[in-house]
This record gives structure tokens, sequence and C-alpha cells, in this order.
């Protein structure tokens, strides 16, 4: 990023933050939390310790950071190198993105930047102008992108609830900043497992590793086989639901699923991990020594806010995490894609010099496809 661009974004962040420190707070036992927060055009620094909301918000003004995070876990010494920290237990968080959950519609709302000559286009298999395939996907604001993560929060929430036993009321679910969510789970009975037993509540989540032994096929004696009814509970009454759609139809599918034999049967789990499986991230999910963008500050990859949900349904995060003001400044845009923020349109620029609110501005040159004149 040029040093015009990155002075201006800096600016602009240390402004909302001077204006929004009510939405910046450490987390529960922060003296047991690891912080960090990276510059523009700079390194990550962490194995940082703050005692209170003050601690950060001196460190926000002070650094004028691009990105600020915090630990999942807890240790005993948070500012010492990781392999002297002293774990003691960590939050249970998933993370959905829109670029996981494979939908024709985040093409749509996507665009490319050759890495070679950095040329701006539509979303293709190699750059138009110089033919080279070493290209960053770029995404923007896509309201059915959202709408499809929502839904995926949603199943994911009803598994953490009915197969889990978490409480409802203890699932806190964040906008990430960007293009998906953050779902937590503070102080539950998970919170001193360690990584492999979370990888396998990933694998359980995304239906990873099914064998048909799980839903009652016996490979060897086929026909004493008891496969899964509607009314199971977990993953049975969701397969039962998959194989034989209604009820009605039990009895005649099992006959067809006992007689194409175990292996067919295997395969169509496997298929089904694609269509019922939960599209989270497992490596967010397994790792218990992660640094998570900490909620209520901004995420430089879009100039969005991580932000707290409230009504999953009624959140709009291109208005309701879009924090910049709307002075005008002038920028070079490029982009043949349309976006939408806080419900105005903009685009699409071919290489021109335009007039834009500072919110939709400063969004484009966080996506890499607008500079400062």
């Amino acid at each position: 990023m040029n040093e015009k661009d990155a002075q201006l974004l800096e600016n602009t962040f240390k402004k909302f933050y001077f204006e929004h420190f009510d939405l910046l707070h450490v987390p529960e036992n922060p003296e047991l939390r690891e912080f960090g927060y990276q510059k523009f055009n700079g390194g990550m620094n962490r194995h940082i310790t703050l005692k209170s909301d003050k601690d950060l918000h001196l460190l926000l003004m002070q650094n004028k950071p691009s990105d600020v995070y915090c630990s999942n876990a807890c240790y005993r010494f948070p500012n010492l190198p990781m392999s002297e920290k002293d774990w003691l237990n960590a939050d249970l968080i998933f993370d959905i993105d829109a670029k996981d959950l494979r939908k024709t519609h985040l093409v749509e709302s996507s665009l490319i930047k050759c890495s070679d000559c950095n040329e701006i286009s539509n979303l293709t298999e190699s750059c138009p102008n110089c033919k080279s395939t070493k290209l960053t996907i770029i995404t923007l604001t896509c309201a059915e992108c959202i709408k499809s993560t929502k839904d995926e929060v949603k199943r994911l929430n009803q598994i953490l609830i009915d197969d889990l036993g978490i409480n409802a009321q203890s699932i806190e679910i964040f906008f990430s900043g960007n293009e998906g969510f953050h779902i937590y789970v503070p102080k539950s009975e998970y919170q001193e497992i360690g990584s492999k037993e979370r990888g396998e509540i990933s694998d359980y989540i995304m239906f990873r590793g099914a064998i048909p032994e799980t839903f009652g096929f016996k490979r060897f004696n086929s026909n004493k086989s008891s496969l899964p009814k509607f009314e199971d509970d977990g993953w049975n009454g969701r397969i039962a639901k998959q194989l034989y759609e209604k009820k009605s139809n039990r009895s005649k599918n099992i006959q067809e699923i006992i007689s194409g034999g175990y292996n067919l049967f295997q395969k169509r789990l496997e298929g089904f991990r694609d269509t019922i499986g939960i599209k989270i991230d497992p490596n967010v999910t397994n790792d218990i020594h992660r640094v998570f963008r900490l909620p209520g500050s901004i995420n430089s990859k879009s100039s969005l806010t991580k932000i707290f949900v409230d009504d999953l349904d009624k959140f709009d995060p291109y208005v309701d995490a879009c924090f910049i003001d709307d002075e005008e400044i002038t920028v070079h845009a490029n982009s043949p894609v349309k976006f939408s923020l806080k419900n105005k349109k903009f685009g699409p620029y071919k290489n021109e010099t335009v007039s834009l609110p500072k919110f939709a501005a400063i969004y484009m040159i966080c996506k890499g496809i607008a500079s400062v004149t």
C-alpha cells in the first residue's frame, strides 16, 4: 500500500477509535489474555497484556493500528513467548465465511487483481491484460452472500444447541467485519478441551469422516442393518430426511440402500457432507492459541467493524457495521463490479477519478481497488 493511502487509513481509523470508544472493551479476564495489533504496512505485534479498557484505548491512540486482536485463550503468563505462556483454557469459536459456501452469487460480486501487472477485471482464470495466473480474488458487498452466511450460522447454532447441549443464551454472534460471522461459546463445558478434541467437534459439525456403521449399516450382515428414522435426534434424523425425503418412503428406500451395498452407502454419506455439513473453518475452531479480531475494532480488509449481532435476521452489515463518515474525498477508482454501502450504490468504475463519501472511498482502498489521488 502506498504511503498516501496508508496515511489516510491510519487517520480515519484513529478518528473512528476516538469517537467510538464505547464499542471497544477488553473481554472477561483481560489480564489472562494475549493482545496484539498490526500497523499499516507493518508487522504483527503480539504477546501484549492489557488490564482494562483504559489500557486498550491508550494502545489504540498511541499506535494507530490497522487491526487489533485478542486471544481466545487464557494464559497464566500471556505476555511471555508461546512456549512459556502456560495455557489455561480457551473459548470455543467458530468462523463462517461467505467464500466457503461456494455460492454462484459470490462469483458475481468478485473480481481479480493481477499480481504481475495490477490489472483489475471481472472474475476469470487468467489476467486479460498479461495472461498471468498470479491473481488475487477480491470480493465486494453482496446481500445474497450475507443471507447465505446467516442461514449457515442458524444451522450451526441448531447443532450447538441440539447436539452439543450448549445453552442458546450463551452463544454470541459477531459480524467479522468482512464477509462472515464469528460464533463464540464462552464459559462452556468445552472451555478446557484441547486442539484434538476441538477437531473432533469440527468434524462432527462439518459431517466429516462419517461411516455407514454410525447410521446402523452392518457391513457383513447388511440385512440386519437398522437405518435412521425421521424422529431420531442429531445427524441420524438429518440423514434420514436426506435418504427417504418423507416417512412413507423409508421401507422402500432402506431396501434399495441395503441392496446397493456398503460402498455405495459410504459414497452417499460423503456426498451429504457438501449438502448438509456446516461450512465452518476447522482451523479456526481447532486452534487454542489463535488471536481473533477484537469486537468493536475495524477490519482493515474492508473498513467495516467487527460488531455484536443482537438480531441476526435484521442485521445488515453494510449499514450497521459501517461507521466511517460521509465526508467527500477524491480517489482513483477501478472496479468493474458494483457494490452497496449505507443503502447507496457505487460503481462500476473504470480507471477513473471520482469523488465519493469517505466510507465508500475507504472501503475501496481497503479492498485494493482505489487509491488517493
